[in-house]
């Protein structure tokens, strides 16, 4: 079983800089023609396309298996993105300027957001055993998940990027972390997985 970690697309609050978190801010047009350049660079033979439920994911993950003629499956709260608290909104100045020390008040912790994507993988993995499943879910929790996985610190993310892991006898494997959506490597990635 192979996975592919989709960030969405971009968002005007990614454009503009903005904390987004659990706040459901849509895709852009930029976003959408992200996702759109990103379907046919996702080779190899996938099952379905699942997401988080907030909308820039589900909008996404509806671009993708539309591009590659999949089924858009189910949503899975658990791949949600971190919730950042009060700091929602703020820009990167709002920030230095209200929390330097980013202790937002009501942030969700590191630890929180790695058990429920950890969880998320767990459960796309039971509901479509075997299969490879195309997941679009939102930058800091991929990177936290595959840091986790991986043992490694997984830099920042950018929208559309795709990341690889495959199921392996004692857990999972990662096989790339954020190949941007305009490089050969993520070919080399998923040719090297099972999702042939």
């Amino acid at each position: 079983m192979t996975i592919a970690l989709i960030r969405h697309g971009q968002t005007a609050w990614n454009f503009e800089r903005r904390l987004q978190g659990t706040t459901d801010i849509p895709l852009n047009d930029t976003g959408r023609e992200q996702a759109a350049t990103v379907a046919p660079r996702l080779t190899g033979t996938w099952d379905v396309v699942v997401s988080s439920p907030l909308g820039r994911a589900r909008e996404t993950a509806q671009i993708i298996a539309d591009a590659l003629g999949l089924e858009l499956g189910p949503t899975y709260p658990d791949v949600v993105e971190r919730h950042y608290g009060d700091a929602e909104g703020a820009t990167a100045q709002m920030v230095l300027e209200n929390w330097p020390d980013h202790r937002y008040p009501n942030l969700e912790t590191e630890e929180s957001v790695i058990e429920r994507g950890l969880r998320g993988i767990d459960a796309i993995a039971r509901d479509f055993p075997g299969q490879n499943v195309l997941v679009v879910s939102h930058g800091t929790l991929i990177r936290l998940t595959l840091s986790q996985l991986s043992g490694t610190t997984v830099p920042p993310l950018e929208n559309c990027s795709v990341s690889v892991i495959e199921a392996t006898d004692t857990g999972w494997s990662l096989l790339d972390a954020g190949t941007a959506r305009t490089t050969p490597s993520l070919e080399t990635a998923l040719s090297g997985s099972s999702a042939q």
